[in-house]
């Protein structure tokens, strides 16, 4: 069995680095849908601590997504030294942080977000936690959209641009890579660093299931009132899995303003937050294998319905937008696969058992 693990393991880690080669032999739109599949993995892992361990339903969670995104454009591009002349005495070349020193703020800060988030609603659950979960997020939106007066800060629904790319021991990863024998381009590198931060956040999470803390979510998840009565401090626990979830946002935010080069309100809609949702429920709660499909899944999805809606559209001269034809198409998918796997696509083994009549496991 051990000879088995690490045989399918290694399997799964060359999948994985030959991928983008492959994939960019058909053009290099096919691996930037990896490389933003790979981003919502983060977004889904980081969720999957709130909703998956801890069983605290959040609809907001885009909010720390945007919190990482924009302290890292706001850090890494011009925007600040344009708007406050201060800091562009003190900083005359620009303030160009490296992703490097944001990361880390970026993170805490989304985690600071997520505890005062978590704070207000400890005692709330169900549909209540979803509803004032889903109105922080709209919140931090509106914010968003509206700090471009009466003092310009997030320029609005403008934007921010002119993001500094990623530099990885100094050679930034905007530029193709020549190794000679093969030509790396730009997505492709981003690729392999998203690839490494996925595996090291697969390993975090991983060892919080485990540990203690990751039992004690589970506790609270299946029943909040018996963890309480064994002498659980539900309060504290809660607190840190919504910390803990927002940093992982807070990282794939940065990630993503980097990548992208510019970031806008847009990005980060209610219809983000419900997918990240649909994309742990899908995969299977609680599940870290499960999560990652779901994930690779419903952000692959949508690119590759591209190639399904546009002959439809064609087929009816037009009548139908190929963009609401493919959320259709999407959201049969989704119904369909609930309906056929209800408890997800790839569900954890100890989560949701039921007894039968008979008294046997199901």
């Amino acid at each position: 069995m051990t000879h088995t693990f690490f045989s399918n393991r290694w399997v799964v880690a060359a999948f994985l680095l030959a991928l983008p080669l492959v994939l960019q032999t058909f053009g290099n739109a096919w691996v930037r849908i990896a490389d933003m599949s790979l981003l919502y993995v983060l977004l889904a892992l980081g969720l999957n601590i709130v909703v998956g361990y801890a069983g605290l339903l959040d609809l907001g969670y885009v909010a720390f997504f945007a919190v990482g995104a924009y302290l890292f454009a706001l850090l890494a591009s011009p925007h600040l030294t344009e708007v406050f002349p201060w800091i562009a005495t003190m900083f005359p070349d620009g303030l160009h942080l490296s992703l490097w020193l944001v990361l880390p703020l970026a993170a805490g800060l989304a985690g600071l977000f997520g505890v005062l988030l978590g704070a207000p609603t400890l005692k709330l659950r169900g549909d209540y936690l979803a509803i004032v979960t889903l109105g922080f997020g709209e919140i931090i939106r509106v914010f968003l959209n509206n700090l471009d007066h009466p003092v310009n800060i997030t320029n609005g629904p403008k934007g921010l641009g002119q993001i500094d790319a990623v530099t990885v021991f100094g050679y930034p990863l905007s530029r193709r890579l020549d190794l000679g024998f093969i030509e790396l381009p730009s997505v492709t590198l981003y690729y392999y660093l998203f690839l490494t931060l996925v595996v090291v956040s697969v390993v975090v999470c991983h060892r919080l299931e485990y540990s203690r803390i990751g039992r004690a979510w589970m506790a609270i998840r299946e029943d909040e009132i018996a963890a309480k009565a064994m002498g659980l401090n539900t309060r504290n626990l809660k607190l840190m899995a919504f910390g803990m979830g927002a940093t992982f946002g807070g990282v794939s935010g940065a990630m993503f303003a980097a990548f992208q080069g510019f970031v806008s309100p847009e990005s980060f809609s209610l219809m983000e937050s419900v997918m990240i949702v649909a994309m742990v429920v899908l995969g299977g709660l609680g599940h870290l294998p499960g999560v990652i499909l779901g994930a690779v899944l419903l952000a692959a999805l949508p690119e590759a319905l591209r190639y399904v809606a546009g002959p439809l559209q064609a087929m009816t001269d037009g009548r139908l937008d190929a963009a609401i034809l493919r959320q259709l198409l999407i959201a049969l998918a989704m119904i369909t696969i609930m309906l056929w796997r209800p408890r997800g696509l790839w569900p954890t083994p100890e989560h949701g058992k039921n007894l039968n009549p008979q008294g046997g496991a199901r």
